[in-house]
């Protein structure tokens, strides 16, 4: 009975920030993360920041430390080092983590599949940690390969000490920092799935779990599709949220709030500030060639060549015409090439910032036979063609 009038309360002083019309209420003049310590809100297509506080200030992060967790495991599965289905073998350490866990018992095997889901949905403090043995071989290793990943990513204000976020001496992050790690977890579309599920049962050798996910938010605020939830006593409330809407997605974080109402509410009015006021315009499709380029030995020598991602531009909603630059720049390019790789760089000059994006192949391209190199180019000074990359 007492659980029940906490979530009624909760869900009423939930309600209670949002307006007849979906747009947080009782906000400062330009203040919308008045509760939270720092905060940041971004779109993570340009990069560009819409509203931040505090953004650079180093604190505790909580479980949002488990969204760097989240991209390890992701790019180990992209990459086919790890699968869905593999098991792993549940260590002594992580079957004794405390805070919150799924209780996964030493030297049972888990699928890797229902280790995600402990920490997207539960944020299972042993979920973390098994998966981080799993990656990285050891949890020693898996911590600097956490941190060699944070500063490649440009998170330099981060220090990570462990997988799963409990409190550590010198374990710490930013708004910004935090925003930077959700922006390339979010590329593995995958994992929104598991972080936009409300609640789920998984079997764990024979065991029902019931999880229930920590971030209430994308049960009771409509696109919410996750990110990462947090919350220690050092840390207080945190939150890593992203939603899409109109073909923008924006990744909002907040820190340091005094209770979940607070990281609710702060990260609803900067969702809405953030959709109101702005939108998304496509200047090239990642789908759609830009042309061919000669490559004297490869096979076909005319190759298409494409941006590596969508590129796009931030607009007012007010603006009703936009002026852009494009500048393309390619490598020396030899085949044989396969597909992925990168052949130059395109780079977008847009209100006097430049944005610099991978030109790519989409597919495997051969090396030219030697014989059939000579006949090619003995075409070429036949037809009076030049031969230029």
């Amino acid at each position: 009975m007492k659980k029940i009038t906490m979530f009624l309360i909760s869900l009423f002083l939930f309600i209670s920030i949002v307006n007849a019309d979906g747009v947080a209420v009782d906000k400062e003049l330009g203040e919308y993360a008045k509760n939270s310590k720092s905060a940041i809100l971004i779109e993570p297509s340009t990069k560009t920041i819409l509203y931040e506080k505090n953004s650079h200030e180093k604190l505790a992060p909580a479980s949002m430390t488990k969204i760097m967790t989240l991209l390890l495991t992701m790019e180990a599965i992209d990459s086919g080092k790890l699968s869905y289905d593999d098991a792993v073998l549940i260590s002594k350490r992580a079957s004794g983590m405390g805070g919150t866990q799924i209780f996964i018992k030493e030297g049972t095997n888990v699928k890797v599949i229902d280790l995600l889901k402990g920490i997207g949905i539960a944020s299972a403090n042993d979920a973390a940690v098994a998966l981080a043995e799993k990656v990285g071989g050891t949890y020693d290793n898996f911590v600097i390969m956490m941190n060699k990943r944070a500063k490649e990513l440009g998170a330099v204000d981060t220090s990570f000490k462990n997988p799963h976020g409990l409190d550590e001496e010198g374990h710490y992050s930013t708004a910004y920092d935090m925003s930077l790690i959700a922006s390339e977890l979010i590329k593995h579309e995958s994992i929104l799935k598991i972080t936009s599920t409300y609640e789920e049962n998984i079997n764990v050798n024979g065991q029902n779990h019931w999880l229930v996910n920590t971030n209430k938010l994308v049960r009771f605020y409509n696109g919410m599709d996750g990110l990462k939830t947090g919350f220690t006593d050092k840390a207080k409330y945190c939150l890593t949220g992203t939603m899409k809407k109109n073909d923008m997605r924006l990744i909002s974080v907040v820190m340091g709030a005094n209770e979940k109402e607070d990281r609710n509410e702060d990260t609803i009015a900067m969702m809405e500030y953030g959709f109101s006021v702005y939108g998304i315009k496509n200047i090239l499709k990642s789908d759609k060639s830009l042309g061919e380029i000669y490559v004297n030995n490869a096979n076909p020598r005319n190759i298409k060549y494409y941006a590596s991602e969508d590129i796009n531009v931030l607009v007012d909603k007010n603006t009703e015409e936009i002026k852009y630059d494009l500048k393309k720049e390619f490598n020396n390019i030899k085949a044989p090439l396969k597909k992925g790789d990168v052949i130059g760089k395109i780079y977008l000059n847009y209100n006097g910032k430049i944005y610099e994006y991978n030109l790519v192949v989409k597919e495997n391209i051969k090396k030219s036979g030697y014989f059939k190199m000579l006949y090619n180019n003995f075409k070429d000074i036949i037809s009076g063609k030049v031969n230029v990359i």
